[in-house]
């Protein structure tokens, strides 16, 4: 098996590598300091067409698949992962459920603005009682049969791409009704997912929320107050919403994955440089066998992560089940990108923890990874329910 990837594939990864490095890292650090999104270099992305990587042509993407989108996700995370989880969320979250479950008009009417970066999506999923246990939405949406429109009720919380001034949609789960389950003498709610387009009435968007990390992302809370949209924003069957976002989560966490190889390969690029450039009892530290050690447990831990996201992606693309392997690779490389940033940190010493330097953000940003988009513990329950327990 050859693990090299395509020329096509390698000439997007540089070129990514390079605006990370060339056009990223020398402001990242301003905005993120001051909590400030970073209008500029979002607008740059979208005019490489890396909002559009996985999607076709024919609704303004660029041909690609999660592969790519992957090995752009990684790259940026290497310099600084506000930016890469803005793009991870506007593709894997706020487009990819339109693509996958959406109708043809509703993809020809947001696909192309959100593959160009010109509008944002956002995915509302989680609630102030409904994390984990997504299934226990409270949210309510009745369809007003006198005007043919959803009447949606409820909030949701930590929702990443949803108050920025190009955000235009947020796809909501919400309860559209309830079932009889067989043999029993309860019912179960009917989750449907809906789409709400910014700036509709009753809608609000609190303000940013004040986090240990991700300081130039944006993430608000959301509320919905007798919200009227028409009964033709339903995406896909009614009462297959959670479903349908299962599997996003599922596809997202390879992003995750990616973006979170990034991060630890970045905390190992960092380190390797600090190493041969500070000097301590009169020679770099990096000649120090402790130091050494170190980081080669950091590039092991960043080279399994890679292959691991790789081979779930690749799964993916080729139409094979992957549900185990995203999540042991969501699982994997998550941790190990929380112990890299704790090792690049203790590496730089008094530095580390100084925001001037990159670790000290990739510390901040490193334990979210093992929140978003399942928490660890979901993952083991996942590999576990895979392995038939």
């Amino acid at each position: 098996m050859d693990h090299r990837l395509p020329s096509e594939l390698e000439e997007l990864r540089t070129t990514v590598e390079a605006f990370a490095h060339d056009v990223v890292a020398p402001k990242i650090g301003e905005f993120y300091e001051n909590h400030r999104f970073p209008y500029e270099i979002v607008r740059e992305m979208g005019r490489m067409g890396l909002f559009g990587l996985p999607f076709p042509e024919e609704y303004g993407g660029m041909g690609g698949d999660y592969l790519a989108l992957g090995i752009a996700l990684e790259e940026l995370a290497r310099v600084d992962s506000s930016v890469a989880i803005t793009l991870e969320a506007g593709v894997s979250l706020g487009a990819m459920p339109l693509y996958h479950f959406g109708t043809e008009e509703q993809k020809r009417t947001w696909l192309p603005r959100l593959c160009s970066g010109e509008m944002l999506g956002a995915f509302g999923l989680t609630e102030p009682e409904a994390g984990s246990d997504a299934g226990g939405t409270k949210t309510t949406a009745r369809l007003d049969a006198a005007t043919d429109e959803w009447v949606i009720n409820g909030s949701k919380c930590f929702i990443t791409n949803s108050g920025t001034d190009i955000t235009g949609l947020v796809t909501v789960t919400a309860v559209t009704g309830h079932k009889a389950v067989p043999d029993s003498s309860g019912v179960r709610p009917l989750i449907s997912a809906i789409i709400v387009p910014a700036g509709t009435p009753g809608f609000t968007v609190a303000a940013p929320y004040s986090k240990v990390g991700w300081n130039a992302s944006d993430t608000r809370e959301l509320s919905f107050s007798d919200v009227r949209v028409p009964a033709a924003n339903l995406l896909g069957e009614e009462g297959r919403g959670y479903a349908q976002f299962l599997r996003i989560l599922d596809e997202g966490r390879i992003a995750i994955a990616a973006l979170a190889t990034g991060l630890a390969q970045g905390c190992l690029d960092e380190s390797v440089r600090y190493a041969k450039e500070r000097r301590s009892f009169g020679k770099p530290i990096g000649e120090n066998q402790a130091i050494q050690f170190k980081l080669a447990d950091m590039e092991m831990r960043a080279h399994t992560s890679r292959l691991a996201w790789r081979d779930a992606a690749s799964r993916l693309v080729h139409g094979e089940r992957f549900k185990k392997e995203a999540a042991l690779a969501k699982l994997y490389s998550s941790e190990i990108a929380v112990t890299n940033a704790r090792e690049a940190t203790q590496i730089h010493g008094g530095y580390g923890f100084m925001n001037e330097y990159p670790v000290a953000r990739m510390w901040r940003d490193s334990k979210i990874l093992e929140i978003g988009e399942g928490t660890s513990e979901v993952q083991r329950m996942l590999i576990a329910r895979e392995l038939g327990l």
